[in-house]
C-alpha cells in the first residue's frame, strides 16, 4: 500500500494540578509531548486521547483545541490540544522510554527537538490561539 500523501497527527499538552507538563522521552527525538498519527476514521480528539494513553499510560480529558503546526515540505498537519490528566499510571512503550510530569521551566530545557518547545509555548498562551503555523 502506498504511504499517505498527507499525514494528520495530534498531540496533547497535559497539565496536572501543580501546573506540571506531561513529557515522554522518545527513542529518536528525546523529550516531547505525547502524540502521533490520526488513524483512518478516528476523530482528532480521540486520537489525542489514545496517543497520550499509549505513550504515557495517562488518561486525559481534552480541555480545548489550541491550533495547528503545518510542515509544508513533509505534508504533515499536527493538531494540538490542551488536556488534563484524569487517571492512569505511568507506563513506557517502544515510543516512550521515560514518562513524567515536569515543572514548565525544567520542561522547556528538556524539549530540544525542532519547534516542539514553540508548540508548547503557543498552547500555553491564550493570546495566540487558535494558531496556524506554517513552516
Amino acid at each position: 500500500m502506498a504511504p499517505p500523501k498527507h499525514i494528520v497527527s495530534t498531540a496533547t499538552i497535559v497539565l496536572n494540578e501543580k501546573n506540571e507538563i506531561l513529557l515522554i522521552k522518545g527513542p529518536r527525538r528525546g523529550w516531547e509531548i505525547p502524540g502521533g498519527q490520526v488513524e483512518e476514521g478516528e476523530s482528532l480528539r480521540a486520537a489525542a486521547i489514545r496517543e497520550t494513553k499509549e505513550e504515557s499510560g495517562i488518561d486525559v480529558e481534552i480541555i480545548k483545541f489550541c491550533g495547528i503546526f503545518q510542515n509544508m515540505s513533509e505534508s504533515i498537519c499536527n493538531t494540538l490540544f490542551l488536556a488534563k490528566p484524569i487517571g492512569g499510571e505511568f507506563t513506557t512503550s517502544s515510543e516512550s522510554l521515560e514518562v513524567g510530569f515536569f515543572p514548565l521551566e525544567q520542561a522547556f530545557e528538556m524539549v530540544t527537538w525542532g519547534n516542539f518547545r514553540q508548540r508548547i509555548e503557543y498552547c500555553l498562551n491564550d493570546d495566540l490561539q487558535p494558531f496556524c503555523v506554517e513552516f
